[in-house]
Order: structure tokens, then C-alpha cells, then sequence
């Protein structure tokens, strides 16, 4: 049995909010911004070269609840893409290096989920 994660729900309280954090400023591509109503509207979110998505939107969860921690985005070079988005306006933390090649810089989004910038060496 194969399983792929290929999408995960972030709640936010302002999708517009969001969509142009992660656009405009973290560098996603917007897959999909739909609306097949009933209130319902379904933003897609994807990071440069991952088959693993976001999604926010309306009338598909609470937007209260708990927010999601700890999500990482791989890179191969940290400090480069920890100065790419801070030159994008993100408040994105120094780089730790927590030993055995292991480097982390951290951001949230506007609703505090939060996200990890993770380099292994090889």
C-alpha cells in the first residue's frame, strides 16, 4: 500500500491574508482560488519543487482552530533561502545549527502556524 501526504489544511481567519503571505512574500504557487459556493472557497498553495500542498480557504473548517506547528520546508542551501525571505518581508529567525549537520530558521504565517527551514548536509 502506497500513501502520499499531498495536502494540508491550515485554518486562518483572513484567506486573502494568507494567500498573499504565502504568494507574495514566501514564494508559493497558487494552484487553485475557487469558490463552488455554499460559502465555500478553497485556496491551493504550493512550495517550488514539492508535491506536498496547503490549503486554506472558507467553509472548510473552523477557522479557530488549533493552528498547525512545526511544518518543515527542506532546502538545500539555508541561508540563502532564510535571506530570500526576509528580503520578502518575512520575520524569519537567524539559522541554528543543532548539530550533526542539522541547520533550522523558523517563520509563522498571519494566524501563527508555523514553519521550519530545515538544511541536512550531506
Amino acid at each position: 500500500m502506497q500513501m502520499r501526504l499531498e495536502l494540508v489544511p491550515l485554518p486562518t481567519s483572513d484567506v486573502d491574508r494568507s494567500k498573499a503571505f504565502y504568494v507574495d512574500q514566501v514564494g508559493f504557487v497558487l494552484d487553485h482560488d475557487v469558490e463552488p459556493g455554499n460559502g465555500l472557497r478553497v485556496v491551493q498553495l504550493t512550495p517550488p519543487g514539492s508535491s506536498c500542498s496547503i490549503v486554506v480557504g472558507t467553509g472548510m473548517g473552523d477557522p479557530s482552530a488549533p493552528r498547525v506547528h512545526g511544518l518543515h520546508l527542506v532546502v538545500d542551501d539555508i541561508a540563502a533561502a532564510r535571506g530570500e525571505l526576509a528580503g520578502r518581508g518575512v520575520d524569519v529567525s537567524e539559522v541554528s545549527d543543532v548539530g550533526g549537520g542539522i541547520r533550522y530558521a523558523y517563520f509563522a504565517d498571519p494566524d501563527g502556524n508555523s514553519w521550519a527551514l530545515q538544511q541536512l548536509s550531506r
